[in-house]
């Protein structure tokens, strides 16, 4: 069945880290650019970062320096490592293809205040 489940999210204070999950089973992952997306409340919906098949990366400039993407294609998962956090990177997050053509999964809520 293919879907998209991410994890990993919580409350943490400015400054903070946290590690997103994204599985991705079913769909072809490895063949595919990857992507985290990100909506915050009353925004669209934006692109964080995404990942070629082979693991060079492309960032925002909202969260480069800040933010690693990953995947392991043995294991059809992507991973964002969140590090220094800010109340501006509160929103949901959301995995799918760079092009979007996957279903949505419900992502996960990153909530970051003191």
């Amino acid at each position: 069945q293919v879907q998209l489940v991410e994890s990993g999210g919580g409350l943490v204070q400015p400054g903070g880290s946290l590690r997103l999950s994204c599985a991705a089973h079913g769909t072809a992952f490895r063949f595919n650019t990857m992507a985290w997306y990100r909506q915050a409340p009353g925004k669209q919906r934006e692109l964080v970062a995404h990942i070629f098949r082979y693991g060079s990366a492309s960032y925002a400039d909202s969260v480069k320096g800040r933010f690693t993407i990953s995947r392991d294609n043995a294991k059809d998962t992507m991973y964002l490592q969140m590090n220094s956090l800010k109340p501006e990177d509160t929103a949901v997050y959301y995995c799918n293809r760079l092009t979007q053509t996957l279903i949505w999964g419900q992502g996960t809520q990153v909530t970051v205040s003191s």
